[in-house]
């Protein structure tokens, strides 16, 4: 037990565990590819049972030092060549290495290119992996153990080393093989250098002496480069983070179908994907994907075009009204579009528009159902379930009525427009560029109709009427034109205040 007492005893110790734990890492990382291979319920099993083994194997080498040291003797001649048994390890180490860099990086990059009928993945052989784990030990272990045999003359300290190492490589096997198969990056770099370490073997078999400071500075520079890499990918992954999930998930289905979404440029699968969408199927999902951005203010019918029952007036005047319009709901108001009662139908009032009493009570059996203008579309889609195919009216923050919604007016901003009988289409497309519009046209629709990107964030406007105002500072007239965002916008009529058609020309 003396020699526990001697300092150089642990410094050796202490260097040769270093040194197996360093050595021992572009081991790890082959052995995490070669365990990919494999079932995952059978991929720690492997990396166990063929590092145990390693060991075994090494500890076996250790055993038989005194054959080791004979491995520089000159074993056969070729060509005038010498070879040592050493030699003859490290050359056949280093084809092996090679041949497996190679056929590891042409599957990797050039990919199988076999058929399989089943939906089974197929698996590579456990005892196949266990002994390429053996057999590449062995080759990344022979210069280690022979630098052992070189710096301590004291075997159990070889083998203490060994253990201790060993047992690391055990610990760190899992979540360095987890981070290599999240990072296809980093199992091309591996197989790069160990397509650089069976050079250097081979090299090495033939008399030619690689400092391993070169070798080890070239890996570390590209380790450095990678580490770069991975720092920007994961600063990249947080910032993604910050987006919300529903633009991200929208972006995604937008750039599938062709949407606005800028890229730097368009890929095959891109270019596939918008084959498979129909110009109406691209129109609809991008309507739903909009409906949690727009307000109830952008869909509802204004209050300018609300037909309204007054119950001031005659039975006469009323019953003329309702049969004047097609339409089958009607807000039934006093005096003002502000006072509204109730919300009825056509036929139920006709029927007891003669009898006061039946009058009263039908009002009082449907209530009225206000909802705030700001509110989003796809917060006001519950209040319309809840209505029962009835109108809601939309109020402002001051009480006063500004429009009305129907489960009608969300599926048209889905699928488009549904004009009644007495009603003109807010957007006609006369041709690929041009397009005839309504003022009170929502903004959204235009935007996928036509690709535009028109919506501002809270810039107050919602329909073409109010993004011409805004960008003429609330001054136009017949033939007044805006120039504004790829497009052409011309006011072309009218009616006492309000801008009435507008032509629209994409440059």
């Amino acid at each position: 037990m003396e020699f526990l007492m001697d300092p150089g005893i642990w410094v050796g110790l202490l260097t040769l565990i270093v040194l197996e734990i360093v050595l021992g890492i572009d081991n790890l990382v082959f052995i995490a590819i070669l365990a990919d291979k494999l079932p995952p319920e059978q991929r720690d099993k492997a990396r166990i049972i063929g590092l145990t083994l390693a060991l075994l194997m090494r500890l076996g080498l250790l055993f038989a030092i005194s054959w080791l040291v004979t491995l520089t003797e000159p074993l056969i001649e070729v060509f005038g060549k010498t070879f040592s048994g050493r030699d003859l390890i490290l050359l056949f180490g280093g084809l092996f290495l090679l041949y497996k860099a190679v056929s590891e990086l042409h599957e990797r990059m050039e990919g199988k290119t076999e058929v399989h009928v089943t939906t089974n993945v197929v698996y590579a052989s456990f005892t196949a992996v266990v002994a390429q784990i053996v057999v590449l030990d062995a080759v990344f272990s022979l210069d280690s153990v022979i630098t052992a045999i070189g710096m301590v003359d004291n075997i159990y300290v070889m083998m203490i080393a060994m253990i201790v190492a060993m047992v690391v490589m055990l610990v760190a096997s899992k979540p360095l093989t987890n981070f290599v198969n999240r990072h296809p990056t980093v199992i091309i770099l591996c197989l790069s250098f160990l397509l650089l370490i069976g050079i250097s073997l081979i090299a090495e078999g033939f008399g030619f002496h690689i400092p391993k400071g070169y070798i080890y500075s070239g890996i570390g520079v590209a380790i450095l480069i990678e580490g770069f890499n991975q720092f920007s990918q994961r600063n990249a992954s947080k910032h993604q983070s910050k987006i919300p999930l529903r633009h991200r998930t929208a972006d995604s289905i937008l750039k599938l179908m062709g949407g606005k979404v800028e890229t730097v440029s368009d890929s095959p699968q891109r270019t596939e994907a918008q084959e498979v969408f129909a110009d109406e199927e691209r129109y609809m999902i991008g309507g739903v994907l909009t409906l949690a951005e727009r307000s109830v203010a952008s869909i509802m019918t204004p209050r300018s075009q609300i037909s309204w029952i007054n119950m001031n007036d005659t039975p006469e005047e009323i019953r003329e009204q309702v049969l004047s319009v097609p339409h089958s709901l009607f807000p039934i108001c006093r005096g003002s579009l502000d006072k509204v009662l109730s919300v009825v139908r056509a036929k139920e009032i006709l029927e007891v528009l003669d009898d006061n009493e039946q009058l009263k009570t039908l009002i009082k059996r449907h209530r009225p159902i206000f909802i705030f203008e700001k509110m989003k579309v796809i917060d006001a889609i519950n209040t319309l379930r809840s209505s029962k195919g009835s109108l809601v009216l939309v109020n402002d923050e001051f009480g006063n009525v500004q429009g009305l919604i129907s489960p009608l007016d969300v599926f048209e901003a889905i699928a488009g427009e549904f004009p009644d009988a007495d009603e003109q289409l807010d957007l006609v497309k006369l041709d690929d560029r041009t397009w005839k519009a309504s003022g009170m046209l929502d903004l959204y629709q235009l935007e996928l109709e036509s690709g535009l990107d028109l919506v501002e964030e809270d810039s107050g406007y919602i329909s073409i009427s109010g993004l011409i105002l805004d960008k003429c500072n609330g001054t136009v007239e017949v033939g007044s034109s805006l120039d504004y965002q790829g497009a052409h916008f011309k006011v072309t009529e009218l009616e006492a205040n309000h801008i009435k058609t507008v032509m629209i020309t994409l440059k």
